[in-house]
């Protein structure tokens, strides 16, 4: 099986991961624990953002960068 270190697909498996989260608690609680659970999503959502920032700001070691092969 092939490794995913690809950031993007992550992401989109932390959105899938929120929307099944968000879609059992308003099965199984109701729309009002929905609602009670957003702001937790808000601050992942903050938190998720502010990563990602830095990864772009500071990058990582050359030696965790796919490009520079496998470490010697």
């Amino acid at each position: 099986m092939p490794r995913y270190r690809n950031y993007w697909t992550y992401s989109a498996a932390l959105g899938v991961a929120w929307a099944l989260a968000f879609l059992l608690i308003s099965l199984l609680r109701g729309s009002h624990a929905a609602q009670a659970a957003l702001p937790v999503f808000g601050g992942f959502c903050i938190g998720w953002v502010s990563t990602t920032i830095a990864r772009y700001v500071y990058p990582p070691p050359k030696q965790w960068r796919r490009e520079a092969g496998p470490a010697r």
